[in-house]
């Protein structure tokens, strides 16, 4: 557990270094003629002082992420043996990983000789790892050559597998890519944002209507932090800390306002790092990817279990015992803010969920704005109690301190909340490699029994080890709220045989996972693959609409299950149009990968959810989801996008819209 915690620690400040950095380590690649039919690739990196990059020894699963080169396609090229490291390496004891661990500093070269005949093409990647004292970050790069060998005998090609020693960086500028596969441009990927433009759809409405959402959705989640076991034990802190300076009442009203205002900057500011190093097109990736997903859902487990009582987690006491020393020796406006990083530290194993599942939420909305907006309604939600308490400090000087079985009743209840929450990214991360471990009917039986037990536990039939005994009487709202878990439970128990149940449909799987449903009026995509789709539409006369979706969408699941679910809705879609759904997230490697030139960079895609990603951005200019396009079978647009928007009525409008104009055109 206490490696949990310092893993935890480092992420935290790997964001806060990440921010200020550009990239530390850069990769040069050149050729070398050998002789007449043998090249040596050579892979150069530049490491920043203060850096190292991890070498390609095997750390194992607890280890740093090992330097890997991987070389996938190859023309008229074989490798001969395996990559091979040319620079001395430096070995030493890493406490954070508890194991030694090799590295190179300021520089490394590494190289890899192949058999070559004719115009040969040399290409693939390389992961690593690169980490300072304060913050780690991935490697990655392209490797691309090519060139024509002196000899014209022919190499005989081998299935290339990646190597078990070291992989490779990133391609420099000057370096010559070869075409691993093209997309077929024309119409299909022409893009036509300009095109949309023209067509007044209200997308200025819905992403504003999204902001304001996603600020909603911080506000609630700042609320629920407020009642957490964690932040009550701040409050009399605070108290503590603003009767001392209560003699002065002008003086100490102005600092209650500034420590509401540190704690709006300290979350503000973790929502722009996350912007900053992330942005919306890679935090929508890694709310997708499965170790990501893997790991949020082990550390819900780990705080429910904690919560139940099991152990308890806390932040090293040192962090927290000197912020409040600082809080106390220092004066003025410094030391207001040491008592603001005070509360996020000690809050931390409470507000730390809540915080990265607000992210995850945001993650699929494409707003570079959506972290920091979300992060912002969260501190005001949080700040503003605070700031109260320290306006009234006298007031409060009596209140309760933390403990009693009130406070362990709340613990256990955020508890069974976060064991169900959990199951929605290991649910996205099943959906999003196919792996079939958490279907439907799985997820909402996990549920049932969650929130059956949640009621029990209320009732005072089920007792954890930190309850006091048996509760002889039970209040009326310890009882509302039991009520209110079961039939929760209750309501759901439909939807084992196909119902809707609209109000978890943005954390259920989707309908089509569901093995038994006698739901019928579900609404199945025509199609997943956007050219057999299009070929589909010339064939049959019909209009196209297209779905940009993913399977960890929160508003992708909410539109099918309170919008297509419309009758008339599920008529046009099932009936008068081809429908092509397209996830974003979607992790199956395609055939071979594809590459483009994206923003001037080039970007290589190798699974189909990189591949309708590209298609959104690239044709249409957006890479928020759910996202929905009307165009006929030649890719024109036929009217403008419509975005989340749970009303039926203005999605019938939108379809209807799109199907006047292609008829009129037609």
């Amino acid at each position: 557990m206490k490696k949990v915690i310092s893993t935890v620690c480092l992420v935290l400040v790997s964001l806060v270094a990440m921010a200020q950095i550009g990239n530390p380590i850069t990769w040069k690649f050149t050729q070398q003629t050998i002789d007449d039919q043998t090249v040596e690739v050579q892979m150069n990196a530049t490491i920043e002082n203060g850096w190292h990059l991890y070498t390609m020894d095997n750390f194992g699963d607890d280890g740093p992420v090992s330097l890997a080169f991987t070389f996938d396609r190859l023309k008229n090229a074989k490798p001969i043996g395996k990559v091979v490291a040319k620079s001395s390496h430096h070995e030493m004891f890493d406490p954070m990983f508890e194991l030694t661990v090799k590295f190179y500093e300021k520089s490394a070269k590494f190289v890899q000789k192949f058999q070559v005949s004719g115009d040969y093409e040399i290409s693939g990647y390389l992961k690593g790892q690169g980490c300072n004292d304060q913050a780690c970050m991935p490697v990655n790069a392209e490797i691309r050559l090519k060139g024509t060998a002196k000899s014209k005998a022919a190499v005989e090609e081998e299935p290339v597998e990646e190597t078990t020693e070291e992989p490779a960086e990133e391609v420099s500028d000057s370096t010559e890519v070869a075409a691993v596969a093209e997309v077929e441009e024309g119409d299909l990927y022409r893009p036509v944002i300009e095109e949309m433009k023209a067509y007044e759809n209200g997308g200025s409405n819905e992403k504003s209507r999204s902001l304001i959402y996603i600020f909603l959705m911080g506000i609630l989640g700042g609320l629920v932090a407020l009642v957490t076991p964690c932040v009550w034990p701040i409050i009399p802190m605070t108290v503590s800390f603003f009767l001392k300076r209560s003699g002065d009442k002008r003086k100490g009203r102005r600092d209650a306002i500034l420590y509401g205002l540190s704690i709006i900057v300290i979350y503000l500011a973790l929502g722009l790092i996350i912007t900053a190093i992330f942005g919306p097109s890679a935090l929508n990736g890694l709310a997708t990817n499965a170790v990501f997903n893997i790991i949020f859902f082990l550390l819900l487990v780990v705080f429910a279990v904690s919560f139940f009582g099991a152990f308890e987690i806390t932040l090293p006491a040192s962090w927290s015992n000197k912020m409040d020393e600082k809080a106390e020796s220092t004066t003025g406006f410094l030391s207001i803010l040491f008592m603001a990083f005070t509360l996020v530290l000690v809050s931390f194993s409470c507000t730390g969920p809540i915080i990265g599942t607000l992210l995850v939420e945001v993650a699929t909305t494409g707003e570079w704005l959506a972290p920091s907006i979300g992060m912002l309604g969260f501190a005001i939600a949080l700040a503003v109690p605070f700031s109260l308490f320290a306006f009234f400090p006298t007031m409060l000087k009596n209140m309760q301190k933390s403990g009693g079985n009130w406070l362990n009743s709340v613990k256990v209840v955020l508890g069974f909340l976060e064991l169900a929450l959990s199951l929605k990214f290991l649910s996205v991360a099943d959906l999003a490699y196919g792996w079939h471990i958490l279907d439907r009917e799985v997820f909402v039986s996990l549920w049932i029994v969650i929130f059956f037990m949640l009621g029990f536990y209320l009732l005072g039939k089920i007792r954890f080890p930190h309850d006091e005994e048996a509760l002889e009487t039970v209040s009326v709202p310890r009882f509302g709220l039991a009520l209110i878990s079961i039939a929760f439970a209750i309501y759901m128990i439909p939807g084992l045989w196909g119902a809707p149940l609209k109000s978890i449909s943005a954390f259920a799987p989707p309908l089509n996972t569901q093995d038994f449903n006698l739901y019928e009026n579900e609404v199945h995509p025509d199609f997943s693959d956007y050219e057999a789709g299009m070929a589909a539409a010339r064939q049959s006369g019909k209009p196209v609409v297209i779905d940009f979706s993913g399977f960890g969408c929160v508003n992708c699941r909410k539109m099918e299950a309170a919008v297509w679910t419309d009758n008339t809705v599920a008529d046009i879609l099932n009936d008068e149009v081809v429908l092509i759904s397209l996830m974003v997230d979607d992790k199956t490697p395609l055939a071979e990968p594809i590459e483009v030139t994206e923003n001037g960079q080039l970007r290589v895609l190798r699974t189909i959810g990189d591949k309708n990603s590209y298609l959104q951005s690239h044709k249409f200019g957006a890479n928020a989801q759910p996202f929905y396009v009307v165009v006929d079978a030649n890719g024109n647009p036929m009217n403008g996008s419509q975005a989340f928007n749970e009303d039926p009525s203005v999605f019938i409008n939108f379809l209807r819209n799109g199907i006047n104009n292609f008829k009129e055109k037609k």
